[in-house]
């Protein structure tokens, strides 16, 4: 039985008013997609990693592993045209099935251990576990007729890994794109499997914004 991981880094950094993609931005002297993998492989040194990267970015990448001597193994892939297409190019890579496969986000660096530990565990039993945490600002659903209050106990905010038995995330990634597939557990759920949550971790932010990365530091500065 073998896990696998695919992080998926398909940015372009347009959020963050950069020229280079926001998973090659520095953090401390070394690239934000790099403390990603670099997490992952200090808990879960077992698993088979898979980077999906957009095609044009591939030359940089390496160009960046050889300036930090990053040697962690890992198979890179083609990234697609949306998050979906890289993951279905990524699967291709994804040979036993006994296992289970997660899908995590190039920049978020702060997964904790307890969560990617939870998160596999969870998939192992359950087939399908994606991270949460619960909002703490009060939630407005906008209507076209105005905005309504609801309530936020109902709702969660959804983190990556997102983590499944690999045999059922390859079947669900076998159908044709839809637009309503934000994310993988919305791919998986289309197939009508149910989705268990886990507790996240506050800090395992996605850092999209020039404000994720003042906190991305400060973070790291905190770490030590």
């Amino acid at each position: 039985m073998q896990d696998y991981l695919i992080v998926v880094a398909g940015g372009k950094g347009l959020r963050m008013g950069r020229d280079l993609p926001k998973q090659f931005l520095e953090l401390q002297g070394k690239p934000l997609l790099m403390h990603t993998l670099e997490t992952f492989y200090r808990h879960r040194p077992d698993l088979q990693f898979i980077l999906a990267l957009p095609a044009d970015q591939r030359e940089v990448w390496e160009g960046l592993r050889r300036k930090h001597k990053f040697e962690l193994p890992l198979l890179t892939v083609n990234g697609g045209e949306t998050r979906f297409h890289s993951v279905s190019n990524a699967l291709t890579c994804v040979e036993n099935e006994d296992g289970c496969t997660g899908v995590h986000d190039g920049v978020r660096p702060f997964v904790a251990p307890d969560t990617i530990a939870a998160s596999y565990e969870a998939a192992r039993q359950y087939g399908a576990a994606i991270p949460v945490v619960a909002p703490v600002d009060s939630i407005r659903e906008v209507l076209p007729q105005g905005s309504t209050a609801r309530p936020r106990d109902l709702y969660r905010l959804v983190q990556t890994p997102q983590v499944f038995h690999t045999r059922l995330i390859k079947k669900a990634y076998q159908q044709n794109y839809k637009a309503t597939f934000t994310d993988d557990a919305s791919v998986v759920e289309a197939l009508g499997h149910p989705i268990h949550l886990v507790d996240g971790n506050p800090e395992n932010i996605k850092i999209t914004t020039p404000f994720d990365l003042l906190l991305a530091e400060a973070l790291l500065r905190q770490k030590g």
